[in-house]
């Protein structure tokens, strides 16, 4: 859990207006769920304010005395803890779909390339996309601005969106005889790549463009002359494994940008 500094509770208990929005509603949420946090900041107010404060607990103790309910759980924190929204399902139910089409089709058509190989890197780009978008999930500015939000939340949703689309990839791999390691590594590669380059263009115009870059480059022209590209033959495995890694590896550096709200996400 990220805590407010004191700087940011002495500046939110006098009112700054060097605190924009965003750290405000983080502040905030923070504080809805952090006793500590809340007793620091008492100790920034002014005496008036406290005297305010003491007002308003009696009174609050005396309405909750009369009247015990238990409060509701709050919407932040709840919304906050989300792997994936619902949006995610038909996007998830289209690519399985895709998959098993590609399926049938190579079994109809053993002629062209392997449809399964072609689609594996770009499988997981739509789940991703919308995964963490604002056009898609109708809390996602109060979420990214909650401090359970950032890359853990980002990494967290694809997850889910993996769980779903590595076992169809890999059951479609099997069904049509493909290499599961360039079925299954390609997947990882862009997954990891649309993160990384989501941090500074925001996910979904990375998933965009990664995806357009793909279907430009490898899998139009291979379907075209009806032979897998370069970068999909057997030996190109350890090129995908190593980028991987290494993709993977720099996504936590830019973790932070994740907490920005750009019309990008």
């Amino acid at each position: 859990m990220t805590h407010p500094s004191d700087a940011q509770l002495a500046g939110y208990a006098a009112g700054s207006t060097a605190l924009d929005d965003a750290a405000l509603w983080s502040i905030e949420t923070h504080l809805d769920t952090c006793a500590g946090c809340r007793a620091g900041l008492a100790g920034f107010a002014a005496p008036s304010t406290r005297a305010l404060l003491d007002r308003v607990s009696v009174a609050l103790d005396d309405r909750i005395a009369a009247d015990p309910a238990p409060a509701p759980r709050g919407r932040a924190a709840s919304a906050s803890r989300r792997w994936l929204v619902w949006t995610l399902v038909p996007w998830l139910a289209m690519t399985v779909a895709v998959l098993g089409c590609a399926v049938l089709l190579q079994a109809a058509e053993p002629s062209l390339p392997s449809l399964v190989l072609l689609l594996s890197p770009v499988a997981p780009l739509p789940g991703v996309a919308v995964a963490w978008s604002r056009r898609t999930d109708p809390v996602w500015e109060l979420i990214a601005t909650t401090p359970a939000a950032g890359l853990a939340l980002v990494l967290r949703r694809t997850l889910a969106v993996l769980v779903v689309v590595v076992p169809a990839l890999l059951l479609a791999g099997a069904g049509t005889g493909s290499s599961l390691a360039l079925v299954l590594l390609p997947c990882l590669a862009f997954t990891a790549a649309t993160v990384a380059l989501g941090a500074l263009t925001g996910v979904r115009r990375a998933a965009i463009g990664l995806g357009a870059v793909w279907l430009a480059a490898v899998l139009l022209p291979s379907i075209a002359v009806e032979r897998l590209s370069p970068v999909l033959q057997p030996g190109s495995a350890v090129a995908w494994a190593v980028a991987t890694v290494a993709l993977a590896a720099l996504t936590p550096l830019a973790g932070n940008h994740f907490r920005r709200l750009s019309s990008g996400n």
